[in-house]
């Protein structure tokens, strides 16, 4: 097979894509077969940048300005090559299979190999201004000497605890809102005590900078904390200085064996052996702006093992499979912030609390993971129309964790983890802002997990279900970013989670198979859930008890030749209870318990929309030799929150996608020609979003690519 498509995003620029997938494969003798196959796909950036270095960014704005804030940073370019379109990418990917089998047909062998490499540029996300309101008044800034205790740059600005991070107005210029008691009361709540936009408490920061704020900053109504405001809000175009083409890399490599053995007519005992390697360095823009501030790096090194023994059999009346198996992963993984070249920490200097040029504030971490399972499932059909399934399986999980923060100088903002050769300050260096020396710390837990379901058939055209269904998923360690607010080494661990799940169904079948259709309804009770909470810039696994009620319907039906129409709907009501809005410090109570300055309330999941529905209708119709198609399909998801602490500015609106595909078939299906156009109402959907409000008073945010118009031929024999 052969599959070529290409298609032409309605951007301001104009981004183009092309996919080309092909396969070829057969026997090669009677006991041995192949298939390789090839992908290959080039995405050009559809997110126009309007940033082009220093010049060009001075010409447009003003020489250090940004859309009119008075922001002495904005002609720091953190390199030559700095200000690239972003949502490009370009991937490569090969998969081989070879098999090969006894005369007999009893023992196979089954060989797979892949590989994969994508290349891509920064990640594609825009600012938006957002601004963090707080329940108490501006206490000062603590000008202490820095502790490894209570963070890596020393100093805290007491402002209360964080209500709610909302939208900016288009008039607002305070950095923060104080609201005593939820009440607005027009002060900023933080480092503006004049309350004319200028970060005038910032005079007494300490070290070499002291004074020089002042005449940094100047914010603009509706900006950010650097004056920026996206041009067109959520449209295709914005300006951000951290863009660099090729800056990410992900590679994929992996390797697997499969035998299987025909003990008998019933039994067959099966081998799976699989390794896979995987590899990432990809970067974002902290603020997605035009202002040489910071950006986050992840990066990874991971190898996996996976051995599997699996025996299944059936008899009369039962159907049954019994296996072992194991897993292995060890993680290397690098995260955290960078400072670039020209970035803001660089104008601190010797003595004056930041380090003396750029550099990386790292969050170096290995991950061992050890797990062993024993699993079985019997299905039964004890009566005509009735079947019990029984299952369960005990997994042992050892985990042992190395976490550490260091700095590394760095003079290239492309590359992580490099010290400069003759540094004021040889990298790296320990620091504990957390942990006050690096965390070693081992876990070796027992979990089971079970299943037990009812099926009722009364007729060929029925099945009715229901199951109940105990699942964990095994605790771990974080490595938390560097930089972020300082947590408890108590916290860095997290445990195990499990869910309860009832479950009752139905699969039915209408009109002599024209039509079918099936509904599920469901109950989740989750004991220590485990949520992702992201705080200030980083985020740590939380356990939280949930609840989760809903339901899902599908309907699937031929009502006439050639016409297939497709509707399908999932509600649920999802609730995960007493989620803290950070936290605690070092040396405070207990999150959510008495006495805790933490807010803690009971919110919904991220990226879980309470409404979801698809619809799609297809017809054929014979024409010129072949067949001719026309397919239309709409799917609309509800609102939902990416932030955990569910605020105001967090949440995507709900949106519409609705596609659309022409198409023609040639009579022995060999060729298929179509055209289509996708996301046809240009909505802008949103995928990943950020809360960095207490950072540089803006959220991350990132949309689904824009209209897509396609076209694509594609080849069978």
């Amino acid at each position: 097979t052969a599959d070529v498509e290409y298609g032409v995003y309605d951007s301001p620029n104009d981004a183009n894509r092309l996919r080309v997938e092909a396969a070829i494969g057969g026997p090669f003798s009677d006991t041995v077969a192949g298939r390789i196959a090839v992908l290959y796909q080039d995405r050009e950036p559809y997110l126009e940048n309007l940033y082009r270095g220093s010049d060009a960014q001075a010409e447009r704005f003003g020489a250090g300005t940004l859309t009119g804030g008075g922001n002495g940073f904005a002609a720091n370019t953190p390199g030559a090559d700095a200000g690239a379109d972003l949502g490009d990418n370009e991937t490569t990917a090969l998969r081989g299979i070879l098999s090969f089998k006894n005369s007999a047909d009893s023992l196979r062998f089954t060989v797979t190999g892949n590989w994969e490499e994508t290349d891509m540029a920064t990640g594609p996300y825009q600012s938006k201004p957002t601004i963090a309101v707080y329940d108490g008044t501006f206490a000062g800034l603590d000008t202490t000497p820095p502790d490894p205790s209570t963070g890596f740059l020393g100093g805290i600005l007491s402002q209360g605890e964080l209500l709610n991070v909302i939208d900016v107005s288009p008039t607002e210029s305070r950095l923060s809102i104080c609201a005593p008691g939820g009440v607005d009361n027009g002060e900023d709540c933080g480092s503006d005590k004049q309350n004319d936009g200028a970060p005038d408490d910032l005079d007494g920061f300490p070290g070499p900078d002291q004074g020089r704020f002042n005449n940094q900053f100047a914010l603009t109504p509706g900006g950010d904390f650097f004056g920026y405001l996206d041009p067109d809000g959520e449209d295709w175009t914005f300006s951000g200085d951290f863009a660099f083409e090729d800056s990410g890399h992900t590679e994929t490599t992996g390797l697997a064996l499969r035998i299987e053995w025909d003990l008998s007519d019933s039994m067959t005992l099966t081998s799976i052996t699989d390794f896979k390697d995987y590899e990432k360095l990809l970067f974002i823009d902290v603020d997605a702006a035009p202002v040489n501030q910071s950006a986050n790096y992840a990066g990874v090194d991971a190898d996996s093992l996976t051995q599997e023994f699996r025996l299944n059999g059936t008899t009369d009346k039962t159907t049954w499979v019994a296996g072992f198996y194991f897993l292995n992963i060890d993680t290397d993984s690098d995260n955290g912030l960078k400072f670039p070249v020209n970035s803001i920490p660089a104008l601190g200097g010797p003595g004056g609390g930041l380090p003396p040029g750029p550099f990386d504030l790292g969050v170096d971490a290995q991950l061992e993971t050890d797990s062993y399972s024993l699993y079985g499932q019997i299905d039964w059909q004890f009566a005509d129309q009735w079947t019990l399934i029984a299952g369960g399986r005990v997994v042992q999980e050892e985990k042992d964790s190395h976490v550490e923060q260091n700095i590394y100088l760095n003079d290239n903002s492309r590359t992580v983890n490099q010290s400069s050769p003759g540094a004021l300050v040889p990298g790296p260096i320990t620091i504990g802002p957390v942990f006050g020396a690096p965390f070693d710390a081992d876990t070796s837990d027992t979990l089971w997990a079970g299943k037990l379901q009812v099926d009722w058939r009364p007729n060929e055209d029925w099945l009715v279900y229901a199951g109940l269904n105990r699942g964990v998923k095994a605790g771990s360690f974080n490595a938390h970013l560097a930089g972020g607010l300082p947590i408890d080494p108590a916290d860095i661990p997290y445990d195990d989670e499990t869910l309860h799940s009832l479950e009752v169904g139905f699969k039915s079948t209408w009109g002599d198979g024209r039509t079918r259709f099936n509904g599920t309804f469901f109950y989740y009770d989750y004991s220590d859930y485990q949520a992702f909470l992201f705080t200030g810039v980083g985020g740590v696994v939380i356990n939280s008890d949930a609840e989760t009620v809903g339901a899902e319907l599908e309907l699937q039906t031929n009502p006439v030749d050639n016409l297939d129409i497709l509707l399908s709907v999932g509600w649920f009501d999802a609730e995960v209870q007493d989620v803290p809005f950070r936290t605690a410090l070092p040396g405070e109570p207990a999150t959510c318990t008495p006495g805790s300055p933490v807010i803690c309330q009971d919110v919904e999941p991220v990226y879980a929309p309470e409404l979801q529905a698809a619809g799609m209708i297809r017809y054929g119709w014979s024409a010129f030799g072949g067949m001719m198609h026309i397919q239309g399909d709409v799917s609309y998801s509800d609102s939902f929150f990416y932030n955990l602490r569910n605020f105001d500015a967090d949440q995507y609106d709900s949106y519409t996608l609705v596609n659309a595909i022409l198409g023609w078939t040639s009579p022995e299906e060999h060729w298929d020609f179509s055209v289509a156009l996708r996301n046809i109402t240009d909505e802008h959907a949103g995928i990943q979003g950020f809360d960095l409000a207490t950072l540089c008073g803006c959220n991350e945010i990132s949309f689904r690519p824009p209209t897509q118009a396609v076209a694509q031929v594609r080849y069978s024999y």
